[in-house]
């Protein structure tokens, strides 16, 4: 299974056939090593709205042929409005910092800030970041990984992949892949921070890669 979505990702092109283009793949289940939850956060429309009031799962899932049902009903990344956000997270952690599997945790983020250039890969990359996550190829037996957030916003499409703790020696494999599954150059930088960091004004990065 997880050499199948490995493959998937490697030889990725949004054009491909799925296995709903095949009625004999289609009846034959693929299942995931975990089952996932996909969250979704929408904008703002009133500032009585709290983040609780914004954010709703949408689905959970567990097999290959349910991600692809899944994502082929959903709108893309750069059909998203602005302020909202695609959360995939394994199912019964909340994408929220405060949910104790997360609270011990950080995020590896990076921003592509030039929107316009960007709007062009964007799903490419973020479907990209999908099968890593799902198919479990983004880490080998570190089992860091809670989840995937695509974050749109005014001035950049932020994605970050969220581990459940800070421990450098764990996290670094998981920066490395996400480097090459948004296909970025050794110039473009992935960062590591923790979520008691992101709460802190000034706070640096603790892995830079």
């Amino acid at each position: 299974m997880s050499e199948e979505l490995t493959k998937q990702t490697e030889e990725l092109n949004l054009e491909s056939k799925t296995v709903f283009d095949n009625k004999e793949e289609f009846e034959a289940k693929h299942p995931l090593n975990s089952r996932w939850t996909l969250w979704y956060t929408k904008p703002q429309t009133n500032k009585s709205e709290n983040w609780h009031d914004l954010l709703k799962p949408v689905i959970t899932f567990s097999s290959v042929e349910e991600f692809w049902g899944i994502y082929n009903s959903i709108p893309v990344a750069n059909q998203l409005p602005l302020k909202s956000d695609y959360h995939l997270f394994k199912e019964g952690i909340r994408p929220e910092w405060e949910d104790e599997q997360n609270s011990k945790g950080g995020k590896w983020q990076y921003s592509f800030t030039n929107k316009r250039e960007a709007s062009g890969v964007i799903n490419d990359l973020w479907l990209r970041g999908l099968l890593a996550v799902v198919g479990e190829t983004i880490e080998d037996e570190e089992n860091e990984v809670n989840g995937i957030v695509l974050n749109i916003r005014k001035q950049a499409f932020r994605v970050g992949i969220w581990t459940k703790d800070c421990e450098d020696s764990k996290l670094r494999t998981v920066g490395e892949r996400l480097k090459k599954v948004l296909q970025l150059s050794d110039e473009q930088k992935v960062e590591f921070i923790s979520h008691d960091a992101s709460n802190k004004k000034g706070s640096e990065a603790q892995i830079v890669l």
